[in-house]
């Protein structure tokens, strides 16, 4: 794997050696940030995995960012995969819940939220709840969630704006409702 487009274009992204990450392939993250267009702002990845959404984002005119996983070992590969950033990362290993809600109580939010948890297990639901009852998410800011292609979730307080499929993936962008 390897980062697509913008400053950091062509960098290798190392990957677990274990079934326990499913990084987002090149083409899915391709199409993800052309979905998007311009980034800007900062960007958090929730279940961060390799980093590789937030080190693109980051390439592509993101200003910071923060990345959240709750493994050990992926936080060892998304440290190796964000050396030589010129941004500031901010790397962290906690539960995505327990991350939110010290994210509320410091009053941190975002422009731009990358939600890829494991597949069929409702995080998107939980992660979409708990980001709206912290205010995690900027006015105007979007949340790209990526799930398996059968997967629903409940998304009060926020509009799908855009959806695809890509094979057994299926990805949303949202953004807060009334903005």
């Amino acid at each position: 794997m390897r980062i697509i487009s913008g400053k950091y274009k062509a960098k290798k992204l190392n990957t677990l050696k274990s079934n326990d990450t499913r990084p987002t392939s090149d083409k899915v993250r391709e199409s993800v940030f052309s979905m998007l267009g311009s980034i800007e702002g900062s960007v958090l990845d929730l279940f961060g995995g390799t980093g590789g959404l937030a080190i693109e984002a980051l390439s592509r005119g993101a200003d910071s960012a923060m990345i959240i996983d709750g493994a050990g070992d992926a936080i060892k590969i998304i440290k190796e995969n964000t050396k030589g950033i010129d941004e500031p990362v901010e790397i962290f290993r906690n539960d995505y819940r327990r991350a939110l809600k010290a994210m509320g109580k410091r009053e941190k939010s975002f422009d731009l939220i990358f939600l890829d948890p494991p597949y069929n297990k409702k995080l998107i639901d939980k992660s979409l709840e708990l980001i709206e009852e912290y205010n995690i998410l900027h006015d105007g800011g979007r949340i790209v969630a990526e799930a398996g292609k059968n997967e629903t979730f409940k998304h009060p307080g926020f509009e799908i704006v855009k959806e695809h499929n890509y094979g057994s993936i299926k990805v949303w962008v949202l953004i807060k409702e009334g903005k």
